[in-house]
This record gives C-alpha cells, structure tokens and sequence, in this order.
C-alpha cells in the first residue's frame, strides 16, 4: 500500500473479505485512539453477525492434571514450580463428571491437562470412548504436543477437537517462551492434527514479556494462513512462580484488537471470549463477544482441584461453585444481546467444506455499517 492508510477503507477491506496486508494489520494493531479501537471492534463483530450468526457456544473445561513436563517460562504449571500443589482426576472422575455435564445439557467437554504422560494414550482413548458411550458430547482434548501415532489413536477413539495454541508464530519468540520445546515440533503437530480430520485449534498470547506489534502480526499472518477451525486468544498474565514473575500483563485492548482481527480474517471460525480477558476486568468476556468472539468456556473443574489449576494467578471464577457457574455463563451471553447455543458447535469450516453451513447467513462482501464518518485520515 502506498500514500496515508485510512481507517474506514482498511475496515471496508476487513468487511468485504478480511484479505488484509500485513502492513494494514500492524496499522489496526498500531490504533490507539478508542473510536478507533471500537470501530474495528464493531467490524469484527458484523462479520461474526454474517458468517457466525448470533449463538455463543458454551464448552464445558474440565482441567483434570496440573502436572506437567515442559517448563515453559510464562506458565504457573511449569515443572519448576514446586510450589504448586499438584493433583491428578481419575478416569472415572472423569467420566462421571462428563455424564453429569451432559444431563445439565452441556454438549461439548474439553480435557485439558498439563503435558502429563501418567496418561498415556491408551489410558486416555479408553476414557474417551467412555464418554462417547454414555453422553452425546463433542469431546475437545487439550493435552500438548504428543507423538503423531498417538494423536491417530485418540482421533480413532472418537475425539473430535483438539487445541493446541501455537502460543507465538514467531520463531525466536516461541523459543524464549518454550526453553524445552520446538517451534518446528508445534507447527508439525498442529499440521498433523489437521491431516488425522480433527478439528484443529489454534491460538496465542498478548503481551509477554519481548513481544512487539510486528509479532502479533506473525499470529495474524499465521491463523490467516493456517485458518484453524478454533482461534484462542488472551493475554498473558505473569505468574510469581515463573522467570516472568513481576512483568506487566497484557493488555485489554490490544487482547480484544487480536480476537477482532483474528475474526476477520478467519470469518467463521469458533472464537472463545477467554477467561483470561475476563481475569483481567470483569467484563473482558462480554467485550470479547463484542469483538468477535462466539465461545465461552466455563470451569465446570472440582473445586478441590480447581484451585491447583494455576496457569496465572488471580483466574477468574476460581472458587465458584459449578452450579452458579452454570446460570451465570448464560447470563453474560444474554446480557450483550445473543443467543445460547444448544447443539455442539462443531467446526463451520469442515460444514462449509461439506457444503452444510450452520447457524449463519454465508455471503461474500457485507454492507458496511457507520464504523467511522467518511474520511478520516490516518498514517
């Protein structure tokens, strides 16, 4: 692009067809301004009305281990923690908790764990197939980086999802945040996620400790390209416990022009509200759903253990009770004027593939709502 950048034609782009320049996404990162920084906010949000509609899918998180084997330098579960109390669900725990979750009309539970090899992979298909026997939940698995043959085998025993947040597509950032991993080693798990047909998410952090403008526009270039079915954006919060410990957390505004921006240039995919925006004000999850994002995920974790789950310190809804959680969440939804989803939500990018298209109104090019008066330069 050549000459002055003008606000309102980068976000007609954004409504059209989200084909943005990386020099167009550092200029909506760089905005300040907050008319400015509502106005992409409000772009995200038509192009989710258009190629989303209105459901905000609720998915149910069961964190059921804290121990882990990396030590990674932004997270409270590091190995190096010693600390943190650590706790292990038992298979049955957790099947029953996935039953219970089922009869309350949840219909998706994701398992997230640290990378934690006392479950080994047969030990986790053998729980999965359980769940899938006695419950019609989607399941979404959230367990690190695992060798290919054994992301195939929880695949065949019926798992539908799997995040696994590429956290940085920079390179050299990813290696000061992962000391004992391997940006190649990521990248070639999310790409093998994808060849086995899971459906594949995605997703990093706002504001650790280094990070620049030009690096979030790597993660934009990178789920632009990469286009996951799931996106998972929120900001980094520092954890005592970690070489981080005492950094400033990210930002709200920056977190909220990532998940807008990873909006529009994915168009459908599923966006969840963070906790962690929401750990940072209290209102982040329903600013985020004004933003582009159409998933929540509440803790629906023991409260005994939930507690240990300690990635950041200071997580919201930590020592709610699952019960209030459960009213709560569809509060929030109906509070900003959308609908609670009740099907699983799966992928919209493997329906469009399939040529099924479900909940929302597909079409090219949007008209353009009042964003910003007509015209506002800005370089």
């Amino acid at each position: 692009m050549g000459g002055a950048v003008h606000l309102d034609d980068v976000l007609n782009t954004c409504l059209q067809s989200g084909s943005l320049a990386r020099e167009e996404i550092l200029f909506l990162l760089s905005r300040q301004d907050s008319a400015e920084i509502d106005a992409i906010k409000r772009c995200a949000d038509e192009v989710r009305k258009v190629h989303c509609g209105e459901d905000v899918h609720i998915r149910a998180l069961v964190e059921f281990s804290n121990h882990c084997r990396r030590n990674c330098n932004y997270c409270g579960l590091r190995r190096g923690n010693h600390d943190l109390a650590r706790y292990r669900m038992s298979v049955d725990e957790i099947v029953e908790l996935a039953v219970t979750l089922f009869h309350k009309g949840l219909m998706t539970i994701v398992l997230q764990s640290g990378e934690d090899p006392f479950y080994h992979v047969d030990m986790l298909s053998d729980m999965v197939r359980e769940i899938k026997i006695k419950t019609e939940m989607a399941v979404t698995m959230c367990v690190g980086e695992r060798p290919h043959d054994e992301f195939r085998t929880l695949r065949n025993a019926g798992v539908d999802r799997y995040l696994l947040r590429h956290e940085a597509a920079n390179p050299e950032l990813y290696a000061r945040l992962h000391p004992d991993s391997r940006y190649d080693e990521r990248m070639g798990c999310l790409a093998g996620l994808r060849d086995l047909g899971f459906q594949v998410g995605a997703g990093s952090m706002v504001g650790v400790p280094g990070q620049t403008l030009e690096h979030l526009a790597d993660d934009i270039e990178f789920i632009r390209q990469f286009q996951p079915d799931m996106v998972g954006i929120g900001p980094f919060i520092a954890h005592p416990n970690t070489p981080y410990a005492g950094s400033l957390n990210g930002e709200l505004d920056l977190s909220l022009k990532m998940v807008a921006l990873a909006r529009i240039v994915t168009r459908n995919a599923l966006i969840p509200a963070t906790t962690a925006i929401g750990s940072i004000q209290d209102d982040g999850r329903e600013l985020a759903l004004q933003a582009g994002a159409d998933v929540v995920m509440p803790n629906y974790t023991p409260l005994q253990y939930r507690v240990h789950y300690e990635i950041y310190p200071n997580k919201r809804c930590i020592a709610e009770d699952p019960v209030h959680c459960h009213s709560c969440m569809r509060m929030r939804i109906l509070s900003v004027d959308r609908t609670v989803a009740e099907g699983a939500g799966h992928s919209r990018k493997k329906a469009d593939q399939a040529g099924l298209i479900p909940g929302c109104r597909k079409r090219e090019g949007i008209k353009s709502p009042p964003l910003l008066p007509r015209r506002k330069s800005l370089v």
